[in-house]
C-alpha cells in the first residue's frame, strides 16, 4: 500500500478535537488531504483542482480559502522532504506509527518551512501528531533559506537523510545538467520560493498605473529592465475588480514571459505570426509594443493555437485593451493557417516541458517524470521547422520555451540550423544580465521571474 492510500485509509475519527481550533484544524487537515491525493494520483494540476474545490465548496471564507491554498502548495514546495516521513518521523528514538500521526507531522512541518501565520492550527497539528518535541521551532531559529531548513530538519530528525537537492525529483539534473553546486543551490532556493505577480500595464504610463494600484491598497514597483513591467507583489488579487485591468490597462504576464516579447522587438508597421499563441499573452505584448513605437503603428498579429477556446480568449483580451489589428487564424491541420514568405517575425513559443515555471506550479516536478522534456524535442523542432515557412526573406523568426532544459532549447535550435541553412542566429542581449549572445536562458533567480529561452533567428535575403 503506498504512503497515500495509507492515510487515505486512516480514519480522522480517533482524532480528540475539542477546541474550536482543533476542529478547524481537523477540517483543514482532511481537505488538504483531498486535494493532494487527487493531484498526485490523477496528475491533474493543482491550481485547477484547488480551483474547482472553492467553485463547488463555496462555505469557504477567504482565511479558511488561505490556509488550504497556502498549505496544498507548499506541501508541493517541499514534497521532496516531507515525502521522507512515511512510516517513520521520530528523532531516531520514537516513531509515527499511522499515516494519520504522519500526515499531522508534514501539515506541521510544511507550515514551519513556510513560516505560516496560522498558529492555532500548527499547535493543533503538532498535537494530533504525537511529536511535540522534534516539531517545536524556537523563536531564535530563523529559517530564512533552504540550506538552514535542511539543517534543522537534520538536526531534528537525524534518522533521515536531508539534501537541497531533494527538493527537485533526480530527473530534472538528469535534464539539466548543472555541475556548480551554489548554481544547483540557487536554482532551488528560488523554486522553493513563492514567485510575485508580474504585470505589464498597456495604453497607459506605468507611473500612473502604480498611482491608481496604491489608491486600491496594492503596492506594486517598477520594473528596473522593461518601461511597461510593474510588480504586484506577492497577494492573491481580484482582477475583475480593478478598473485598470478591466479596461485593458493591465495584463498579467510574468517578467521571464516578457523577455520573448523584448527579443521579437517588433517594428511598428511589421507583420508577426504568433504559431503557438494560447490566450495571446505574447500576442498582446507585441501589440502593445508595436503602439509604443507609433500610437498610429499600422503592424498586425496573427495568432494561431490547435485549440479554440484560448483564440476566444484572446480576441476578448484584445477587445479589453482596444488593439486591433490582432486576428486568430487556427491550426486546423499539419498546413500552415496562414501564407507562406509573408512575415516580417515568426514567434514560435513552443508546446515545452515548462520546468521554468515550477515556481508558480510546484506541482508538476512531482506529477510529471523524464518524458515530459524527452517527448517534446521532436515537436519542438516539427512546429520551428513548419512554421520557418512563414517567414519573408530578411524576416526573423523567434524560438522560445517556459523550459529551462538545453534538450528543448539549445539542442531543438542546433538541429533547426543544421536542416536550415537558410537560417543565421542573431546576437541580443539578455535583458537581466546584460550578456550578449546568440541563445538566452532566463533562470528564474536572476530577476524574480519564470524560467524561460529564447533565441532569435534571421532569414537570409
Amino acid at each position: 500500500m503506498t504512503f497515500l492510500n495509507e492515510i487515505k485509509a486512516t480514519s480522522f475519527g480517533a482524532v480528540s478535537a475539542e477546541t474550536p481550533a482543533q476542529k478547524r484544524a481537523l477540517s483543514y487537515a482532511n481537505t488538504i488531504l483531498v486535494l493532494f491525493t487527487q493531484v498526485m494520483e490523477k496528475k491533474q494540476p493543482a491550481d485547477r483542482v484547488v480551483g474547482e474545490y472553492f467553485r463547488v465548496n463555496k462555505k469557504h471564507g477567504s482565511k479558511d480559502r488561505r490556509v488550504i491554498r497556502e498549505s496544498l502548495f507548499a506541501l508541493f514546495r517541499w514534497w521532496g522532504w516531507l515525502n521522507k516521513f512515511l512510516t517513520h518521523t521520530g528523532n531516531g528514538t520514537s516513531t509515527v506509527n499511522t499515516g494519520t500521526q504522519a500526515w499531522f507531522a508534514m501539515l506541521t512541518l510544511n507550515a514551519r518551512l513556510e513560516s505560516h501565520s496560522w498558529e492555532p492550527f500548527i499547535a493543533a497539528w503538532t498535537g494530533f501528531s504525537g511529536q511535540e518535541k522534534v516539531l517545536s521551532l524556537d523563536a531564535d531559529t530563523p529559517l530564512e533559506t533552504v540550506s538552514a531548513k535542511c539543517d534543522w530538519l537534520t538536526s531534528q530528525f537525524p534518522a533521515l537523510s536531508f539534501t537541497t537537492d531533494d527538493l527537485v525529483p533526480e530527473w530534472f539534473w538528469q535534464t539539466c545538467p548543472i555541475q556548480d553546486a551554489e548554481q544547483r543551490l540557487a536554482i532551488i532556493e528560488i523554486l522553493s520560493s513563492r514567485p510575485p505577480i508580474w504585470a505589464r500595464v498597456q495604453n497607459i504610463d506605468t507611473s500612473e498605473a502604480i498611482e491608481k494600484l496604491a489608491k486600491l491598497d496594492i503596492t506594486a514597483t517598477a520594473s528596473e529592465y522593461f518601461s511597461d513591467s510593474i510588480s504586484l507583489g506577492h497577494k492573491s488579487i481580484n482582477l475583475n475588480g480593478m478598473s485598470l485591468y478591466r479596461d485593458g490597462e493591465l495584463e498579467i504576464q510574468d517578467l521571464g514571459s516578457q523577455v520573448v516579447g523584448q527579443i521579437c522587438n517588433p517594428a511598428a508597421d511589421d507583420n508577426w505570426w504568433d504559431t503557438c499563441s494560447g490566450a495571446g499573452g505574447k500576442s498582446l505584448q507585441l501589440r502593445s509594443l508595436m503602439l509604443a513605437k507609433n500610437k498610429q503603428a499600422r503592424g498586425t498579429i496573427i495568432a494561431s493555437d490547435v485549440r479554440r477556446k484560448p483564440l476566444e480568449e484572446l480576441a476578448k483580451r484584445a477587445k479589453r485593451a482596444g488593439f486591433k489589428g490582432i486576428t486568430a487564424s487556427p491550426w486546423k491541420s499539419d498546413d500552415l493557417p496562414v501564407p507562406h514568405h509573408h512575415f516580417d517575425g515568426v514567434l514560435v513559443d513552443a508546446p515545452c516541458s515548462c520546468t521554468g515555471t515550477w515556481r508558480r506550479n510546484p506541482d508538476m516536478r512531482w506529477i510529471d517524470g523524464i518524458a515530459a522534456v524527452q517527448d517534446k524535442p521532436d515537436l519542438q523542432l516539427d512546429i520551428l521547422s513548419r512554421s520557418s515557412q512563414a517567414v519573408k526573406n530578411g524576416g526573423a523568426l523567434v524560438y522560445a520555451t517556459c523550459s529551462l532544459s538545453p534538450l528543448e532549447n539549445e539542442d531543438v535550435v542546433n538541429a533547426f540550423l543544421a536542416k536550415h541553412a537558410d537560417f543565421t542566429l542573431e546576437i541580443t542581449s539578455h535583458p537581466f544580465t546584460g550578456v550578449e549572445a546568440c541563445m538566452h536562458l532566463v533562470v528564474p533567480y536572476q530577476a524574480d521571474t519564470d524560467g524561460m529561452f529564447v533565441a532569435r533567428m534571421k532569414r537570409k535575403c
